[in-house]
This record gives structure tokens, sequence and C-alpha cells, in this order.
């Protein structure tokens, strides 16, 4: 949808669009956007997903350490560009009603922290990571300094800081050889 494709630029925010707006673009009715999307945050979230899983798959057929690494820099340079501004609105946006933050957890969050999580028993069964932490623990350890940079706008969303970064906190989850 071009209307999103403005969300991501600078020119328009979130915030600033309107179910009007999206209708007028689209060349339908309110009427015709509200019997699929409850809400413009629904609609919004809807055509992230379609766009955001397939560009971050996490792939099955590497090594699983290579996948988990190949998934964090895609993710990383991802958030660094048009996509990443989407998601800290969509986030910041979520902020304020909680029916869409449900939804965009059930949706996105529980899903990636899942496919991750499997990634994750898939490095403890090849002996790449130590099998005394909860895989969930450590998504969340490896997701956290990719959102903070993202949400603060603190820091390099590149491969060479996502790798170093990805690096120092792999070395403390691998196994003992």
């Amino acid at each position: 949808m071009d209307l999103l494709d403005d969300a991501r630029s600078d020119a328009l925010t979130v915030r600033d669009l309107s179910i009007e707006r999206i209708a007028r673009e689209a060349g339908v009715s309110k009427t015709t956007i509200y019997r699929w999307w409850p809400s413009k945050t629904a609609l919004i979230i809807d055509t992230f997903l379609d766009n955001h899983i397939a560009r971050t798959a996490v792939c099955n057929d590497l090594p699983a350490i290579d996948a988990l690494r190949e998934h964090m820099v895609s993710l990383a340079e991802i958030y660094s560009g048009h996509e990443g501004r989407l998601i800290a609105q969509l986030v910041g946006e979520c902020q304020f009603q909680a029916e869409a933050m449900a939804e965009f957890k059930e949706r996105f969050w529980f899903q990636r922290r899942d496919a991750v999580a499997d990634l994750i028993d898939r490095c403890v069964a090849e002996g790449s990571l130590r099998d005394d932490l909860d895989p969930a623990e450590i998504v969340e350890i490896l997701y956290a300094p990719i959102y903070f940079r993202l949400l603060w706008s603190e820091g390099a969303l590149d491969r060479a800081t996502t790798e170093h970064r990805l690096t120092f906190a792999l070395d403390g989850l691998r196994t003992a050889n």
C-alpha cells in the first residue's frame, strides 16, 4: 500500500494516518476498511506483518548458530531503515491501545519469540549453546539490544555492530569446550 510506504518515510507518521486517508488512497469507503480492520493500528499491523516476517525469516537450512546470527543481523539491518521507524511507531501507538498491543504481541512478538526459541533449542541440541538457560530468556537477551537501539535511536543497527554485540552475548551463552 503506497500510503504505508509514505508512513515508512520521514514525510508521514503512523499517528498522521487516518482511516479516511487510507480509504481515499485505496479508493474504497471507510466502511470497507472497517469491515476488514477494527482500527488504523490493526490495518498497519497487518501490512507490517505481511512484509516483515518474509524479510526476517528464521532459516532452517543452516547450522542453528549460523541461522541465529543471520536472523539477528538481518533484523537489525531492516530496523535501521524505514521498517524500523514503522515498528517503533507501532510500538508507541500500541502503548495507548491495549487491544492493539495484545494483538501485536500475539501476532508478532510471541510468534517471533517462539520461532527463535526453537532455533535456540536447535543450537543447544547441536552443542553450540549451553543447555542450562531458558530459551525464551536467551531470546530476550539477544533481541533487547536491537530494540533498545531502535526505540531510543541510540547507536547503529548495522551488520558489523550487530555481529560484534551478538558475538559478545553468545560468548556467555556458549557451551564450554
